[in-house]
């Protein structure tokens, strides 16, 4: 078992290398306080994502900045964080180095926190013809693809690539596949009524698929069923019960049923980042996801932690850790206690559910909070506060408030720029 260099005697700073800007990563930089410590935040993009919110860029509804600050930016105060952009390759967990694709970066404590992926359950085939939303690139492509369906609509003569180009297929009933099902119906219903000639909107078809027998199956109480009588209410067509057989090009098959459609978006599942398995003997689940200790180390190496998306873990009350922010914030926190401490002691990491809210639409969300439901407009409003609330800084937090409060009176939304083009 390597042993973590744990004395505060010497002079000598302790390197830390920290692997992801996210929730995780970012928090545990805010949080590790003691001066001995140097520590090197590397991730392949300068800037912070708010991920609960890409759907809103991905719809139209908010500009990529609205959601994203450089961490250079957030970090200035804290002198003793380095931040490289640059993307990991590999992990040598023997010779305690970080291998990324222009550094080689020797670490005596190393946070491992690169969040997941789309995962495709096996059928990575699928992949070129799905669309996934895990950054703001992929959010800025899905605006771009779902913007240009309606104009080249528009431009068509013929109804059978019409109707294809007017059916939109979101394939999973978690958070992200309901509240862009509503976006998208809301975008496609109302907000671009009055914008074209020659079709209607209206018209526009979204397919929601959920292999299970229920959306937000997370969700208590009747809070699940609302969601589908909701969004039902909007124009969604949703799908339970029904798995995924064949997706192609232009086309999903599912449950015996062929739904041809110009955007096919993927939100069923994830993976952990494929760094984790560079980790020489290190237990993972089928998704790459690492089994950590009660502390959030790595098995035979107490100098090495993961946070985040990638860890599967059942906390200190037994309860399975979600892959959610609030638990990736806390994992983050929990470890900066852990080095303030100057490793001396290093409790069991405990989750606190601080509970689970989705929007589903203009005034409606669903939110578990302390065993209490909440559902329609003041769920709706408890999601709007606690969205800006963890936002990343004032400036953003007033931008966003403007824009959904513009868009709540008006019905408009105003990042609905095509930019980019198709290779």
């Amino acid at each position: 078992m390597t042993e973590p260099a744990t004395s505060f005697t010497d002079t000598r700073k302790l390197e830390v290398v920290v692997l992801g800007g996210g929730f995780a990563g970012l928090t545990f930089c805010q949080h590790l306080e003691h001066p001995r410590y140097h520590v090197t935040l590397v991730d392949r993009q300068n800037h912070h994502l708010f991920q609960p919110l890409l759907y809103q860029v991905a719809t139209g509804g908010l500009s990529a900045p609205e959601i994203a600050q450089p961490l250079r930016s957030i970090l200035a105060d804290h002198k003793n964080v380095t931040t490289l952009m640059d993307e990991v390759k590999e992990i040598d967990l023997e010779g305690k180095e970080v291998i990324t694709q222009e550094h080689t970066l020797p670490y005596d404590y190393l946070i491992i926190a690169l969040g997941a992926k789309t995962g495709y359950f096996g059928r990575n085939d699928w992949a070129p013809f799905t669309l996934g939303l895990k950054s703001l690139d992929e959010a800025l492509t899905l605006r771009r693809r779902v913007l240009e369906a309606f104009e080249r609509a528009e431009a068509c003569n013929d109804p059978v690539a019409i109707k294809r180009l007017l059916t939109m297929v979101i394939v999973g009933g978690g958070p992200t596949g309901v509240e862009l099902a509503g976006s998208l119906a809301e975008l496609s219903r109302v907000v671009f009524q009055h914008d074209f000639r020659r079709i209607d909107p209206s018209k526009t078809e979204v397919h929601l698929i959920e292999a299970g027998s229920k959306l937000l199956s997370m969700f208590p109480g009747d809070l699940p069923e609302y969601t589908v009588e909701r969004l039902k209410k909007m124009g969604v067509t949703v799908h339970l019960d029904t798995r995924v057989e064949q997706v192609g090009q232009g086309f999903v098959v599912a449950g015996g049923q062929r739904i041809d459609s110009e955007i096919v978006i993927w939100a069923a599942g994830v993976e952990a980042s494929g760094v984790t398995r560079t980790l020489a003997g290190v237990p993972l689940d089928k998704c790459g996801r690492i089994h950590v200790l009660p502390d959030l180390s790595l098995p035979g190496h107490r100098e090495v932690f993961a946070a985040g998306d990638l860890v599967n873990m059942v906390d200190a009350k037994g309860q399975r850790v979600p892959g959610v922010s609030p638990a990736a914030m806390q994992m983050g926190t929990h470890i900066a206690r852990i080095l303030n401490s100057g490793d001396s002691d290093r409790p069991a990491f405990t989750y606190w559910d601080k509970g689970s809210m989705a929007t589903i639409g203009r005034s409606a969300a669903v939110a578990d909070f302390a065993g209490m439901q909440f559902r329609g407009f003041i769920a709706w409003m408890m999601w709007l506060f606690v969205h800006l609330v963890f936002l990343v800084g004032m400036r953003n937090r007033l931008t966003v408030f403007m824009q959904w409060m513009w868009s709540y009176f008006t019905w408009k939304r105003g990042a609905r720029i095509i930019i980019g083009h198709e290779e």
